[in-house]
């Protein structure tokens, strides 16, 4: 069996989705749908061809992100997520630049690096030699002043918390900021790159070994061993292309927001909507969600 979520950005009619059931039909073996919240989100249970259900239900909802999955494991236990543009609304680096006003020549690179078109490790330190000298306070104030978390990102992270989930922040970022926002945010464990700092100023250099692609999912199959649970069980959010390997690994691999090779990839892809939409796709009504 399987779920098709519709999660709308504004609204969603009743009679739109009793129309697209319909249309699925015998053909999917459609066995009804529900409201996970009304007007905003529900589920068609369905039995076969997930192709035929895409054809229907793709692009038909105005600003609705649909997912569709596996009835069994929906809930899952554990959430390996990236930091930069998904936890929280900016590239650290980016931002970090414009205290050294390099900005858009940083930026570039980060663009490019995260829709996989140069190699993430020699750009991390390229990016990173060209702030040689920048003045450490300028982390703590690029922290206070630039770094929001995403929409939705407290939400999914305390709700999931709570019921059970265990969660990992792993970026191709800086600890200095990933430890703070996964504090913030109620994570259990976060993993980033380390600056290297000698009398109060970036030296250009960061700790080996660079946290990478590989770095990511090896994070979420030890995380996996170590809980003993399902692969199936598990879901990985990302935006870029680092992200790829553990979202490809995940029993439920999420592209937010994403960069073209990332949301062309993974099996789901939330275009229109916060995070909260990583609970709705988990059965979860904003009901039982727990508070920012």
């Amino acid at each position: 069996m399987f779920i098709a979520t519709l999660i709308a950005a504004e609204s969603i009619a009743a009679g739109d989705i009793s129309e697209a059931v319909s249309e699925m039909g015998e053909l999917c073996g459609v066995t009804g749908w529900n409201w996970i919240d009304e007007g905003r989100a529900a589920d068609i249970h369905f039995a076969d061809d997930i192709g035929w259900a895409w054809g229907v239900l793709g692009g038909r909802f105005l600003r609705t992100d649909i997912a569709i999955q596996p009835a069994t494991d929906r809930e899952k236990k554990l959430l390996v997520a990236d930091m930069d543009s998904t936890m929280i609304t900016v590239e650290c680096i980016d931002e970090l630049a414009d205290y050294a006003g390099i900005k858009a020549q940083i930026a570039e690179v980060t663009e490019r690096a995260m829709r996989g078109e140069l190699d993430f490790a020699s750009a991390l330190d390229a990016r990173v030699a060209l702030l040689e000298g920048l003045e450490e306070s300028a982390i703590q104030r690029c922290l206070e002043e630039r770094v929001k978390l995403m929409p939705g990102a407290k939400t999914l992270i305390r709700t999931m918390r709570a019921r059970g989930a265990m969660t990992i922040l792993v970026s191709g970022g800086f600890t200095r900021f990933a430890e703070p926002v996964g504090t913030d945010l109620g994570i259990h464990r976060m993993i980033a790159n380390r600056l290297l700092i000698e009398d109060g100023k970036l030296t250009g250099k960061v700790r080996k070994p660079i946290v990478d692609a590989t770095t990511k999912e090896v994070t979420l199959l030890e995380a996996i061993d170590e809980l003993g649970i399902d692969p199936a069980a598990t879901l990985a959010v990302g935006d870029g292309a680092n992200d790829l390997p553990m979202i490809r690994r995940a029993g439920l691999g999420v592209a937010y927001h994403a960069k073209p090779i990332v949301a062309a990839e993974a099996g789901v892809r939330i275009d229109h909507n916060d995070l909260t939409a990583l609970l709705y796709i988990q059965g979860i009504a904003s009901a039982a969600w727990a508070a920012d």
